[in-house]
């Protein structure tokens, strides 16, 4: 995965200054790249390619907490090239990574989303997961307060 360094910071940092996709206003170095590793390291992490061989998104699976008895819950991340949005990409995504969850023993998966994220909200919401917390106008980006929604999805 280290070869995709700079196409998953760049896809990273598109929904960075563009959307509430991500929370930071201030895109990152490709350094970045290696906290990405570190978070999932030994866990599931995938990329997405077209068929001209560009990567097109990024997944991984990363613990809910290091404390042990969370062993079972794990967070879900993907972000997609704008372009290739809505072509089913994040639902290939979803499906592998919960086959890969199960093979690691979680049966609990977490999201959190911003509320200024309806389409990844409705995704979630049809893809079996279930709202389970609200922190309300925790977030402030491009001037724009935001709730910060937490979903649930139960593998087992």
């Amino acid at each position: 995965m280290v070869a995709h360094r700079r196409p998953v910071i760049d896809i990273f940092n598109y929904y960075i200054k563009n959307g509430f996709e991500a929370y930071r206003e201030i895109p990152l170095g490709y350094e970045y790249f290696d906290s990405i590793l570190e978070k999932s390291k030994e866990w599931p992490a995938i990329v997405a390619k077209a068929p001209s061989n560009d990567v097109i998104g990024f997944a991984y699976l990363h613990p809910y907490s290091n404390i042990e008895t969370f062993k079972r819950t794990a967070k879900v991340t993907y972000f997609i090239h704008p372009e290739h949005t809505r072509k089913g990409v994040g639902k290939g995504f979803l499906e592998e990574l919960v086959l890969r969850a199960r093979r690691f023993g979680v049966d609990n998966l977490l999201a959190h989303i911003s509320s200024l994220n309806e389409a990844s909200l409705n995704f979630h919401l049809k893809n079996g997961f279930q709202e389970c917390g609200r922190f309300k106008k925790i977030g402030r980006k491009l001037g724009r307060d935001f709730d910060i929604i937490w979903v649930q999805r139960r593998l087992s």
